[in-house]
């Protein structure tokens, strides 16, 4: 017979044909069939799931052959969850399942097969036996006394081996393939073959566990006699080396400076190891433990050298630029060193900051962690966290499981021998969760200055002073940062180097080790203009990682050709031998076009190396109004595009537009480089340019490029990344820019040397800039719309 049916999907379990019994549901679908079932006949099928870790299973996730039930019951728990009465009634499989916003299908129910009457009568006197032997040997089986009766009282061969089934502790699969068997004798076999198997291993494990407590027996009888032979031993004067070892323990406990209730959890385990036989894996494990305690530093510091001076020094030496993270570090120990010996222990704050440097690739986050280290005469402990996608990697693991350590906070403590050490925490936002834990999430502690004097790893199970701890974390990006561990950081941007800064830093510390480092040092020389088309045409980033690794390729090319050919005194590397050395360029420079354009308007744009120019083209052809937008976009520039459009509607007769020619004219909005994905709003007065000169005919300065965001009302708002933009425009050869009106506090951070260079123009409006960039339309300019011919002139396809 067929059925159409909900569906409940069972996770661990599997309902047999004439058993009763509760199950909870959960699942909105399931929840769904349940009541779809009780405005009906209350008939459901139960379906198992394949995987049992499916959330929200579909038809290929379960199996095809369920049991059809109808519901005796629904309570509705507190939780919102369903406590469902079920009696499963007999076997069904499923033919297709129906379109449904929950699961439901057709079923067709099984007759119920005899089988081999003769084989059944030989194999039920033998399930009869082995079950009773069963639920005598398996300690994990729980059944009433009446349960048991009734099981003993079935007649029915198939209806026994349901129930029997049902009550056993197999697994979901074994249920699975007897509820699909064919016929009563299929049945009964495959149920007394697990049951034989059970016996099998319930015998094995009797004997295993007979051994196992003659051997424990065994290692009673030696560690008596040892205790015997020790006894004897000091009676006879011979010493003993347990002893001297235990006092030895003791002794160091004493002098490693624990805290009072550390110290009482030392000497605790120490009483626990001198009571543990020798030899025993819990002696082991608690030794461990001890070791531990013992080597994490409790009370021994570096001596702190608080001098801003001296820090200076080794910043500069260091690093070139990065003023604003040197003044930061100075500001902070200015600080300390005018509180030296007032410090309020409840005052966290001010005694250990938690810096995060925050920038791209190659800039110099990790190195600034070392020189403040040396500044400050404090040990240093470099502990990369990328990758970390385990909590008990910063907490530990408890000591109940085997080969269990403290976590990495711990361990950096042991490196670095003191309490008052540089840790780097790097690549802060490189950590992930997943079903082991959060990692984030444990660090809060750590990083909070008002919790982490009570620091509890679940190794060491006492409380850990942090406190004294300089936590310096480094990060490529914020975003990926949760914001609770974000909150307990003092963020400090680090932006990256412009071409002067990395041309100078090549110059006086990458090029000199390079030529040192590869034997040419003193015999070839290498010009800044060949520093700079290195920086320009070989690299692409905002650090100079990369340019150091340019910069070893060329000292290895002149290293050989220094060997193969020689040359007397110094040779020269200028700008055209570079590519002799390190091959055909592989970036190009941004370069302006100088010719005013018509539906082009030269923009600015931040990227993660850098500043760049980017140029907005936008044609207008005939059409419906319909605006294309093509150049790997984000939905925030799509958005800016809108706008700017929508701008122009309204303001079309003010600049010599059709008015309707949003009706008349389809845009398309193109920015090359189209395999670069693009976002961001501060594009928007470069597109309203292009759109407005694309929709009038008038073409726009070329020698001008801006930057900012566009709104409805025709306000220009600010962006951000201006010094880079700007810097990227200067290089380019533009020596006019326009930039939002906000920004202007934002030029000081442009060298005074470029700033002279550039004529800056604040707008604060869309007018502003349009009407600096627009020119003239040429008189002998096809028209943008065509002409449409009038009522009593035929159209050409008349």
């Amino acid at each position: 017979m067929i059925w159409e049916l909900p569906v409940i999907a069972l996770r661990n379990t599997v309902i047999m044909p004439g058993t009763t019994v509760n199950i909870d549901v959960g699942r909105a679908k399931s929840k769904r069939a349940i009541d779809e079932a009780q405005a009906s006949d209350k008939r459901v099928i139960l379906l198992t799931q394949r995987d049992q870790r499916t959330d929200d299973p579909l038809g290929e996730d379960l199996f095809k052959m369920g049991t059809l039930a109808v519901i005796k019951q629904v309570v509705r728990l507190p939780d919102s969850t369903l406590q469902v009465l079920i009696e499963g009634l007999e076997r069904a499989e499923v033919t297709e399942y129906l379109p449904s916003p929950y699961l439901r299908v057709n079923a067709e129910t099984k007759t119920r097969d005899a089988g081999d009457e003769r084989v059944t009568q030989v194999l039920l006197p033998e399930a009869r036996n082995a079950f009773e032997e069963y639920v005598k040997q398996n300690k994990n089986l729980r059944l009433e006394s009446f349960q048991l009766e009734n099981l003993r009282s079935l007649t029915d061969a198939g209806l026994y081996a349901d129930q029997l089934t049902h009550h056993s502790t197999w697994s979901v699969e074994e249920k699975q393939a007897i509820l699909e068997a064919n016929g009563v004798s299929t049945r009964i076999e495959l149920v007394l073959k697990n049951l034989n198997r059970d016996l099998e291993r319930f015998n094995l494990d009797r004997q295993i566990a007979q051994r196992v407590k003659e051997q424990m027996d065994q290692n009673q009888r030696e560690y008596y006699l040892r205790e015997q032979m020790k006894a004897i031993s000091k009676e006879l004067g011979s010493g003993e080396e347990g002893p001297a070892e235990m006092d030895a323990l003791r002794d160091r406990i004493l002098k490693a400076g624990m805290p009072e209730k550390v110290q009482e959890k030392a000497m605790k385990e120490l009483a626990r190891l001198e009571r543990t036989p020798g030899g025993s894996p819990e002696g082991t494990v608690i030794r461990n433990y001890i070791d531990w305690l013992l080597d994490v530093p409790w009370s021994k510091t570096d001596e702190e050298i608080l001098d801003i001076k001296r820090t200076r020094e080794f910043l500069d030496e260091d690093h070139y630029g990065l003023q604003d993270v040197k003044e930061r570090i100075l500001e902070f120990l200015a600080v300390r060193q005018l509180r030296a010996g007032k410090e309020d222990k409840n005052d966290r704050e001010l005694r250990a900051p938690i810096l995060c440097l925050v920038g791209p690739p190659g800039v110099g986050k990790t190195s600034l962690g070392k020189s403040i280290a040396r500044s400050l005469n404090r040990n240093f402990v470099r502990m990369a966290l990328g990758g970390v996608r385990d909590e008990a990697e910063i907490r530990g693991h408890r000591r109940t499981y085997i080969g269990s350590m403290p976590g990495r906070i711990i361990q950096a403590m042991k490196q670095a021998t003191v309490i008052n050490p540089v840790i780097l925490l790097d690549e802060i936002d490189k950590m992930s969760a997943d079903w082991r834990g959060d990692p984030a999430s444990a660090m809060l502690e750590v990083l909070d200055p008002e919790q982490n004097n009570t620091f509890q790893d679940h190794y060491m199970e006492v409380q850990y002073d942090l406190s004294n701890v300089m936590f310096i974390t480094t990060a490529n990006s914020l975003s990926t940062i949760p914001r609770p561990l974000l909150d307990r950081m003092e963020v400090i941007q680090i932006p990256g180097y412009t071409l002067d800064e990395k041309v100078q830093i090549a110059k006086q510390y990458r090029l000199p080790r390079q030529l040192k480092a590869h034997g040419v040092e003193g015999k070839a020389e290498v010009t800044d203009g060949a520093l700079t088309r290195i920086s320009q045409e070989y690299t692409a980033e905002a650090g100079v990682r990369n340019l150091d690794r340019e910069i070893s390729k060329l000292a290895r090319k002149a290293a050989r050709e220094l060997l193969e050919t020689p040359w007397e005194g110094v040779k020269v590397i200028d700008a055209p031998q570079v590519p002799d050395y390190l091959g055909v360029p592989r970036f190009r420079r941004d370069e302006m076009e100088r010719e005013p354009q018509v539906g082009a308007a030269q923009g600015m744009a931040w990227t993660a190396v850098g500043g760049a120019l980017l140029i907005v083209e936008a044609l207008a052809t005939p059409g419906t109004g319909k605006v294309s937008l093509t150049g790997s976009l984000g939905d925030v520039m799509k958005e800016s595009a809108q706008a700017a459009v929508a701008y122009l509607r309204a303001h079309a007769t003010k600049y010599g537009a059709d008015p309707e020619f949003y009706k008349k004219l389809d845009i398309h909005l193109h920015f090359p480089d189209g395999a670069t994905p693009k976002d961001g709003p501060s594009a928007g007065i470069t597109i309203a340019t292009a759109v407005a000169s694309a929709v009038t005919g008038r073409p726009v300065r070329m020698d001008v490029s801006m930057t900012g965001e566009i709104s409805l009302r025709g306000k220009v708002l600010r962006i951000g990344g201006v010094k880079e933009k700007l810097l990227a425009a200067h290089q380019a050869g533009i020596r006019t820019v326009i930039v939002p009106k906000e920004n202007e506090p934002n030029l000081v951070d442009i060298p005074e040397s470029i700033r002279k260079e550039l004529k800056i123009i604040p707008v604060a409006t869309v007018s502003e800039v349009l009407d600096l960039l627009l020119l003239e339309r040429p008189k002998d300019a096809p028209p943008i719309i065509p002409p449409q011919p009038s009522a009593d002139q035929p159209s050409a396809g008349a």
